[in-house]
């Protein structure tokens, strides 16, 4: 096992005449700004090597942000999982900004005076350019759609990956592909479409049963699909990804190159999701006089809606993913605080997931910050960044696994050494937090945003508060981050039965510590007891996380006896499932740590 590097990132010497570059190439085509994403053509969160262009050019590696570029000055915007991260990782040309407070449009509108800012249009989405418009219209500043400008000064871009395709177990996904097809087709014939455009690599995979490994952490193969309202699929890959894989007469393969020429033949109405088809898409129809129906991707749904099966293999590949934990948590309390350091910590993380002989790969890269680099939210351990645990820190660890049976993600907060009433406080404080998501009951028609509030109420009583979202949607051996269904003070989307969610809150100390505690869930329907009122459905959420939450860093005055007592349940389970799985030492650590408080 090897700890990776990012080579495509630029260094800080590097960012200059990176930029010097960019602004060149920008004058030769009159632009006055440029528009540079961390977004690749699929407006997935992790792009390929040669698609991370905004790492190369500013030394950002994010997983969501963008930089815009003008003659006299660049902003790199960030939003708060990376406000500190960013400033360790960008050299004084770029100006940090704070976005979604400041958007694009309004950053442009202030510091243009008129001009043409590029864009290159597979890489934007039609609601981000629409919006972006309404700002900058009426400033007489236009946008520009032209050919990447990055690519044309990056004389060393890597390759576009070429791993081949594997085929999906049907026994895990629970429907066929031909099912899945018609599911869709008959979406699109009820709503009067010819067919529709697919840009969402995850939203293929689900369709076609397929996984990939074209990009790191998440099982995709990067690919285009239009969907007929027959069920027909023309998918746009390199064919050869697809040698020894049948997916049927149906399904037709051209290489990806052949995409934007096909998007001429299909006829009208044809579906796109303006969230995450590129502009390009857009343009190409509109050149061909073909309508455009504005609509929802019709995978996103069924896809976050997890079968009974799919549920059923991803609690196995929870217990699996929990003991290797519980094997590395064991490991941790025999280190001494000053003789290990953060990379010691991934490196043993991963062996022990290594060590079940089902990993496929890391759900993401593992956050391992200890005392200060924990208060990074997105953290991302290097050569140069790595710290030695020291006594009085607190170490932040979120992980995760790609097993064929599911997707893994977990965060746990540990003591190394003795922790204070400082990091006492505030960790019982999240930890209620997490107590009472994973409690709530909540009407059918409920959304994230209307839960959100249950994480942070204990910590907004003492005046404190985290910059992300409480919860994001998970697949099965797919993204670890998936949408559209969220724990988030802005989705306004209803949780539906089948539905995985993170678990998430936490604080964060700038310079000090991080804290988060992370378990998985699931929607799914809760019955109470008639008692002669009108009953509405309701629904609840399955824990199937079951890994120890460090008891060392508990202030039993702030919990309820409710919360005590979910906290003692929860633990007995984590034993009652794990014992079998573990070796002896880890049996033994296990059972200390789950003792009723």
């Amino acid at each position: 096992m090897t700890f990776q590097s990012f080579a495509v990132t630029a260094r800080p010497e590097q960012g200059p005449p990176r930029l010097a570059a960019l602004r060149a190439e920008m004058a030769a085509q009159g632009l006055a700004g440029y528009l540079v994403p961390r977004a690749d053509a699929h407006q997935g969160e992790y792009v390929a090597p040669c698609d991370d262009r905004l790492a190369w050019l500013t030394g950002f590696t994010g997983s969501a942000g963008f930089a815009l570029v003008l003659a006299d000055q660049a902003g790199v915007f960030i939003d708060g999982r990376y406000r500190v991260q960013v400033k360790s990782q960008v050299a004084e040309c770029y100006t940090p900004v704070p976005w979604p407070e400041t958007s694009a449009g309004d950053w442009l509108a202030q510091h243009l005076d008129g001009g043409l800012v590029g864009y290159d249009p597979w890489l934007h989405t039609p609601r981000e350019i629409e919006a972006m418009e309404q700002a900058l219209t009426p400033k007489g500043i236009g946008l520009k759609p032209t050919a990447n400008l990055i690519d044309a000064i990056w004389t060393d871009r890597p390759a576009r990956p070429t791993a081949p395709a594997e085929a999906f177990p049907v026994e895990i996904a629970s429907l066929t592909a031909a099912e899945k097809r018609e599911m869709v087709a008959d979406t699109l014939r009820a709503a009067g479409h010819a067919a529709c455009v697919l840009t969402l690599p995850d939203s293929i995979c689900w369709l076609l049963n397929i996984r990939g490994s074209d990009i790191a952490h998440t099982p995709i193969v990067q690919c285009f699909a239009i969907v007929f309202d027959d069920a027909r699929v023309a998918l746009f890959a390199d064919p050869a990804k697809f040698d020894g894989i049948d997916l049927g007469p149906e399904v037709s393969i051209a290489p990806r190159d052949a995409f934007e020429a096909a998007l001429g033949q299909i006829a009208s109405p044809v579906r796109l999701d303006k969230t995450s088809v590129p502009v390009l898409v857009q343009q190409v129809l509109q050149s061909w006089e073909i309508d455009i129906a504005w609509g929802d991707d019709p995978c996103v749904l069924p896809k976050a809606r997890k079968t009974p099966a799919e549920i059923a293999a991803t609690r196995e590949a929870h217990l699996r993913d929990g003991a290797a934990m519980v094997e590395f948590l064991c490991w941790l309390d025999q280190q001494t605080p000053g003789a290990f350091t953060e990379i010691d910590v991934v490196k043993a993380l991963e062996g022990f997931r290594t060590a079940t002989n089902q990993l496929r790969e890391i759900s993401f890269e593992t956050i391992s910050g200890t005392g200060p680099n924990g208060a990074i939210v997105h953290y991302r351990v290097s050569e140069e960044s790595n710290r030695t645990a020291q006594d009085g820190d607190l170490l932040l660890v979120d992980s995760g696994a790609q097993y064929f049976d599911g997707t893994t993600d977990i965060t746990r907060t540990m003591p190394v050494g003795t922790p204070t009433a400082e990091h006492k406080d505030r960790f019982t404080r999240v930890l209620k937090g997490m107590i009472a998501i994973s409690k709530a009951r909540f009407p059918k028609g409920i959304s994230g945003g209307d839960l959100d509030v249950l994480a942070r109420n204990n910590l907004w009583q003492a005046g404190l508060d985290y910059d992300h979202g409480t919860g994001h949607g998970v697949g099965v051996y797919l993204g670890v981050h998936e949408g559209p269904q969220r724990i988030s003070r802005v989705s306004r989307l209803p949780l539906e039965p089948g539905m995985i969610l993170s678990n998430e809150p936490g604080y964060y100390k700038e310079g000090a510590y991080g804290i988060r505690i992370e378990n998985l869930i699931v929607v799914q329907p809760f019955e109470i007891p008639q008692n002669g009122d009108t009953q509405r459905t309701m629904l609840a959420f399955e824990t199937i996380t079951w890994v120890p939450i460090d008891r060392r860093l508990i202030d039993l005055s702030l919990l309820t006896d409710d919360e005590r007592a979910w906290l003692d349940t929860y633990h007995a389970t984590c034993c009652e499932n794990l014992a079998s799985r573990l070796s002896p030492n880890a049996k033994t650590w296990l059972e200390s740590m789950t003792a009723p408080l």
